[in-house]
């Protein structure tokens, strides 16, 4: 494994952040990361500060069966659903120009939160998400009584946006969803990851992988390309 993904690895493992740029062929675009169980009202304004882009939460496969948490475009699609709620018949996501699907699932607020945008808010609902699905996965509860347990905290819609892993992960998809939970799992960490995109100053577009090297660097934060936590994973196994 290389100086640079064992450093990426240790820094995601104590809760700090990590670029990860996915591929020119792909988005062509740099995430700030960081492991959701650490999250930190400080850790949401840095990424509303200096990113730019949506701040999601990127769940692995086995959180959404937890759960199970459908994946949005399913329920756009639905037959009854396009039925009963036509526009969504014209609003078909057929035209993706980086991917064939969709990974945003449901959007969550945690139910001690007021509006659920401030940064605190942010933190409590991605912070405690992460906690209790740690606790949920180790104790190895009924479908059942993981959606009591998350009901009880969490209600939807909310202001965090959750995008849920693949079915076999960076094996059929190698978006950032894919990308951060590998991540998170190369560090030990519960796949639950916050993140944003990172966008030029004036927001017209992604900031380019150079650029976003050089801010990283700048800043002592490890940053690795899609291509480097596949191969980490590969070795692993």
């Amino acid at each position: 494994m290389s100086d640079e993904i064992s450093a990426a690895i240790e820094a995601f493992s104590k809760g700090l952040p990590v670029c990860l740029f996915d591929s020119e062929k792909r988005e062509g675009e740099t995430d700030l990361l960081f492991s959701g169980q650490y999250a930190q009202p400080s850790t949401m304004r840095q990424l509303r500060q200096e990113c730019g882009g949506l701040l999601f939460l990127a769940i692995g496969d086995e959180v959404g069966e937890l759960y199970s948490l459908p994946f949005l475009q399913d329920l756009h699609t639905h037959p009854e659903l396009t039925n009963q709620y036509t526009v969504l018949k014209q609003l078909i996501t057929n035209d993706l120009q980086y991917d064939a699907r969709s990974a945003f699932t449901l959007s969550i607020n945690h139910r001690d939160t007021y509006t659920g945008i401030t940064d605190k808010d942010r933190a409590l609902t991605t912070r405690r998400f992460a906690e209790l699905t740690k606790e949920l996965l180790l104790s190895q509860v009924s479908l059942a009584d993981a959606q009591k347990s998350l009901g009880e905290e969490f209600r939807t819609p909310g202001h965090i946006p959750v995008c849920r892993e693949a079915k076999g992960g960076l094996s059929v998809r190698q978006g950032h969803t894919e990308l951060a939970v590998g991540l998170a799992r190369l560090s030990g960490t519960t796949p639950v990851v916050i993140g944003a995109e990172m966008l030029q100053s004036d927001g017209d577009n992604a900031l380019s992988v150079e650029d976003a090297r050089t801010w990283a660097e700048q800043r002592g934060i490890p940053f690795l390309h899609g291509i480097d936590i596949i191969n980490a994973l590969n070795n692993d196994n």
